[in-house]
This record gives C-alpha cells, sequence and structure tokens, in this order.
C-alpha cells in the first residue's frame, strides 16, 4: 500500500497497537500527514453553539483541497478518516454535511464532505438543500455576508432536542455555517455545532 499523497510505500505490517485498536490504518504516510498542521480551533456565535476546526488551511491543507475536490480525487477522503471518527463518534449526535447544489454536484461528481463522512465510516443525515449555485470560495467576505437563506430544510427533523452538527471541509468566514445552522434552529433545533477539516488562522 502506498501514501495516497505522495505513492510512497507504506509500512502495513500489523502492531500491537492494531490488535488493541489504539492504532488505526492510515492512508497517509507520516512525513505527508505532519504537513498538515493541528490548530483544533473550537468557539461560539449567536447562531452556533459550537464550531471545531481540526486544522489550519496551510500549503498543505491547499494542495490537498484542490487534488480532493477539483481534482476529483476521492480516495483522498481517507486521509482525515480516523481524526474525524474521533470528533464525530458520539452516537446521541445528528451528523448533517453541509450539502453542495445539485449543478455544482454534477460538475463535480461527488460530494465532498459525504465522502469524508463515508471514509470515516460516519453515519449521516441530507436534511439540507443549497438553494443558489454560488460557491463561497469565489466570493468576497462582503458578499458572502450580504447571502440570505442559503439552505432550506428538506426532510423532517429527527428530534428538536437532540445535537445537531454540521460538518464542512472548510471554515472562512462562517458565512455557510451559519446560514446552515440558522434553517436548523428556524425548525426548532435547540442546539447546532459544526465541525471543520481546516480553518485559515488569523494573524492576531
Amino acid at each position: 500500500m502506498t501514501c495516497v499523497l505522495c505513492d510512497t510505500l507504506l509500512n502495513d505490517q500489523p502492531t500491537w497497537q492494531h490488535f488493541l485498536g489504539i492504532q488505526q490504518d492510515l492512508s497517509a504516510c507520516p512525513t505527508c500527514f505532519e504537513k498538515f498542521e493541528r490548530i483544533d480551533c473550537i468557539e461560539q456565535d449567536d447562531v452556533l453553539d459550537s464550531v471545531h476546526s481540526l486544522y489550519a488551511y496551510n500549503e498543505a491543507a491547499r494542495e490537498y483541497l484542490h487534488q480532493f475536490k477539483f481534482m476529483q480525487d476521492v480516495a483522498l477522503a481517507d486521509v482525515f478518516a480516523q481524526p474525524l471518527r474521533k470528533v464525530l463518534r458520539d452516537p446521541k449526535k445528528i451528523i448533517v454535511p453541509i450539502p453542495m447544489h445539485p449543478t455544482n454536484k454534477k460538475k463535480r461528481t461527488f460530494s465532498q464532505v459525504d465522502a469524508l463522512l463515508e471514509a470515516a465510516n460516519i453515519s449521516y443525515q441530507l436534511l439540507l438543500a443549497k438553494t443558489t449555485e454560488s460557491v463561497m470560495g469565489e466570493k468576497s467576505r462582503s458578499e458572502r455576508l450580504a447571502m440570505t437563506e442559503l439552505f432550506q430544510v428538506t426532510a423532517d427533523i429527527p428530534s428538536n432536542e437532540a445535537v445537531y452538527v454540521l460538518v464542512d471541509d472548510i471554515y472562512t468566514t462562517g458565512t455557510t455555517l451559519r446560514h446552515a445552522a440558522r434553517a436548523l434552529k428556524q425548525r426548532g433545533v435547540h442546539r447546532v455545532e459544526a465541525v471543520t477539516l481546516f480553518r485559515p488562522i488569523r494573524e492576531k
């Protein structure tokens, strides 16, 4: 087996950690994986009760997302399966991926967030639909903040009392996540959290 990022041969010999379930199989070599800076940034605002971003959006993250999303290398979803599994393993929480607009999904051939969750073996519910083809990464900060009603709830809410966790690949201004959280809360959901793979580090 080779690293999905650099094609280096991986050491796939079983260890005692594997047998005890402590160590999980990885699809990226240690050299490549160390390029991703773990930050575990957690905060909240007036809409999102908690936002947990796992890694900094550095050069390695940019290259990863470009290859994963735009070069359609779906095998890269396996790279972050273990860390996502650890933060999303609470069975009492309802996992909701941020959806793509159907037109954009057809162009890209797959939903990157769904692929990340499936690689991590995380059950999720498709409760939201995106109402616009606009891509947040192509808009300025002011344009993002001015947008309204990006999502609508398209399925019955299983439980208003449950904790819902939105999952997305990257947190920038937070506009996407706040719109999704607001759509859920307008349907009576009391607590909405979020988990993102990457987030830019802002200088203080």
